[in-house]
């Protein structure tokens, strides 16, 4: 029988998401491979500190026992194969159960995600990132320099998402852009009846959900949506996800105060968020990325 990823979690993740590489990845960027492939080859035997998805990608792996296997973790890197070899070592070194992995060397690991039909994609690489989101498929350009995630919840996965243009599409961010704030609240309180329509990471709280549902006595999931709405346009979004049939644990509405310190008491293993300015504030103390999508985000 063929193998299949059917029914699991899927998450694609970038070597330097997972490890920290980030003395190398200066190598690499001068374009000298040989003497990048070169010294990662020499450190074949020195496991790679963790990175800033570790912790979150340790303990989503924790939901799989011998008899079920209800996460995959695969790695999709722009490394090439020899320095691919240091990766899986240093998973193995951890503990870390993963199997399956792509090298591309250099060009784009992205359009791997589709027949892994990976519920979240995590990478360094924002034209990846920007791809994947296109493609739709959940991302969020990983920012090395985030404090890491605390240790003081070892069997529990913490997830904050904002809201508008990550949970929900950016309809209503999009109003607060044009026309202020004021059009803005009146916006959300006379569509408070009215669900938003999905945003890009809609289907992995979905999937978190599920999880949850099929998951373990040892392992649990604690979601909360950290947004910069206040009422009345609260109850729109809390509308909008029991119109979905999902619960999140904790839901903060803090009407434009910075998120990060905020995040920093629920301890997240991640926070997702869609602008730069709340996510450069948020790494200062959690593991933060950047979800590229929406009208915050323009191509370019």
């Amino acid at each position: 029988m063929a193998a299949s990823l059917d029914g699991q979690l899927v998450v694609a993740i970038s070597s330097r998401a997972l490890f920290d590489f980030e003395e190398e990845n200066r190598l690499f960027e001068t374009g000298d491979d040989r003497s990048y492939m070169k010294l990662q080859l020499d450190r074949l035997e020195i496991p790679a500190p963790p990175g800033v998805a570790f912790s979150l990608v340790k303990k989503l792996l924790a939901f799989n026992d011998p008899k079920t296997q209800r996460v995959e973790v695969v790695i999709l890197s722009r490394n090439d194969p020899v320095s691919g070899m240091r990766v899986f070592r240093s998973a193995q070194h951890y503990g870390l159960p993963i199997q399956r992995g792509s090298f591309t060397r250099g060009q784009p690991p992205w359009r791997y995600l589709r027949p892994l039909r990976a519920n979240l994609f995590l990478s360094t690489h924002l034209a990846d990132v920007r791809a994947a989101l296109a493609a739709g498929v959940p991302a969020a350009q990983v920012y090395p320099q985030s404090v890491h995630a605390s240790d003081a919840h070892p069997n529990e996965v913490r997830i904050a998402f904002d809201g508008d243009a990550v949970l929900f599409s950016d309809e209503a961010e999009r109003v607060f852009q044009a026309e202020g704030l004021s059009a803005f609240q009146a916006h959300e309180a006379s569509h408070a009846a009215q669900p938003l329509a999905g945003g890009p990471f809609k289907p992995l709280l979905e999937a978190l959900h599920r999880l949850q549902a099929e998951g373990t006595s040892d392992m649990h999931i604690r979601t909360a949506l950290v947004t910069a709405r206040s009422a009345p346009a609260h109850e729109r979004a809390i509308r909008t996800l029991m119109n979905w049939n999902i619960e999140v644990d904790e839901a903060m509405f803090l009407g434009g105060l910075p998120k990060g310190e905020f995040l920093r008491e629920f301890e997240p293993d991640f926070f997702f968020d869609d602008q730069t300015g709340h996510i450069e504030h948020a790494s200062m103390h959690v593991p933060s990325g950047h979800v590229a999508s929406g009208v915050s985000n323009p191509d370019q």
